[in-house]
């Protein structure tokens, strides 16, 4: 385990981050906005999942690998990004179920925007360099197994990590509650979802593989 005062510093760092919006807050906030809280919070409980994914492989090495391995990273980063902009234009282009009163799409059930939020997490390689680049920073070599100690920060960050996403979906859904009573922001709601998906995929495409220092 770190010791006390490291510890403190890391929560404090992490929760800095996590209160910058970025392209997991983006994506629970337009899911909030189009479905509710429930919705906003099934995602993010789908993304921190699939933070759960991303800490177990930087606790084995696998990260490791994956920033070293020029071909096992563009893998991750290609299939990620073709997900997400294949998302994103089915949604652009009216694919899914619509409700025949006024056009909009059906909202998904909780259990497929749970499983969608995994997804879009689990293939997201900046989320897996992150925790390579920014978790060892706080490891100490003398106090332990650095596994053990990743797994441990890796841990506090996801549940700091539910917390500051779910506070965004509350207030997001809290607002779409209100938008969802116009029609016009009804139909033109796929179209942002579906931009949104798409500008996360182009981001995943464009990452850099990142080499971090040893602990």
């Amino acid at each position: 385990m770190p010791d006390s005062s490291r510890l403190a510093l890391f929560l404090g760092a992490a929760l800095v981050l996590l209160l910058v919006p970025g392209p997991a807050v983006l994506y629970v906030v337009t899911q909030s906005i189009g479905g509710g809280r429930r919705a906003g919070l099934a995602s993010v409980a789908g993304i921190h999942t699939g933070t759960l994914v991303h800490v177990a492989a930087a606790s084995v090495g696998l990260s490791a690998l994956l920033a070293s391995s020029a071909l096992a990273f563009d893998v991750v980063k290609f299939a990620g990004a073709a997900y997400l902009v294949v998302v994103g234009l089915r949604r652009l282009a009216g694919r899914e179920r619509l409700d025949p009163v006024d056009g909009a799409a059906v909202p998904r059930s909780h259990g497929s925007l749970y499983r969608q939020g995994i997804v879009v997490n689990v293939l997201n390689p900046k989320a897996a360099l992150f925790f390579l680049a920014f978790l060892p920073q706080f490891v100490e070599p003398s106090r332990g197994a650095a596994w053990h100690q990743v797994l441990v920060l890796g841990l506090a960050f996801g549940a700091l990590g539910f917390l500051t996403d779910g506070a965004y979906a509350l207030v997001a859904g809290a607002l779409g509650d209100v938008l969802r009573r116009s029609r016009a922001f009804a139909q033109a709601q796929r179209y942002l979802s579906g931009a949104v998906f798409v500008a996360l995929g182009a981001t995943a495409a464009f990452t850099g593989r990142v080499h971090a220092a040893s602990p």
